[in-house]
């Protein structure tokens, strides 16, 4: 394997890990913050039903916009619209992330004067979550969608050419 392709597949993993290592610890740095260690580990454990859907999604929706992003598998004329969807995403897994744990930070949230927000975002948590995973899956989707076409696209370019490159896309 080359170095080249090595870096193709080693870069949108490595991307997409860091991602989902970085929504992860935004989720134990809040509830750790409002309670402490102990308790965000069985908080995760109780919500792992959204909440490990919410970070694998998010990491897969980062190593796709990487690979649209470098052109890593395809001549991708534009990244189109996935930066956009990755950055909607990704604000809205945090915000649902914030929404899970926003319970545990009532009784500091007062002396900022962010009562209401955190009894807002308490009582739709499941709510915020659920559309942040929504947003993400649609990410992961249109992302998906894009790159098979243009994969597509210069697969029949190169074939049409008669050169060997489009043996490699295959």
């Amino acid at each position: 394997m080359t170095v080249a392709n090595k870096q193709r597949i080693i870069l949108p993993l490595g991307a997409g890990l860091a991602g989902a290592v970085l929504l992860t610890a935004v989720y134990f740095g809040i509830v750790s913050w409002a309670e402490n260690p102990a308790h965000a580990l069985d908080l995760f454990w109780q919500e792992r039903w959204i909440v490990v859907p919410i970070i694998l999604g998010f990491g897969v929706q980062v190593g796709l916009y990487v690979i649209l992003k470098k052109r890593l598998f395809i001549p991708v004329a534009s990244a189109g619209p996935s930066g956009v969807l990755t950055g909607a995403g990704g604000a809205t897994s945090t915000a649902a992330m914030v929404a899970c744990c926003a319970h545990h930070v009532t009784d500091v949230l007062p002396i900022v004067g962010l009562t209401a927000a955190a009894a807002f975002l308490a009582k739709y948590q499941t709510l915020f979550m659920l559309v942040g995973l929504g947003t993400t899956l649609a990410g992961i989707g249109v992302m998906l969608v894009i790159v098979f076409k243009e994969r597509r696209k210069a697969i029949q370019q190169l074939s049409f050419s008669g050169t060997a490159a489009a043996q490699e896309l295959l």
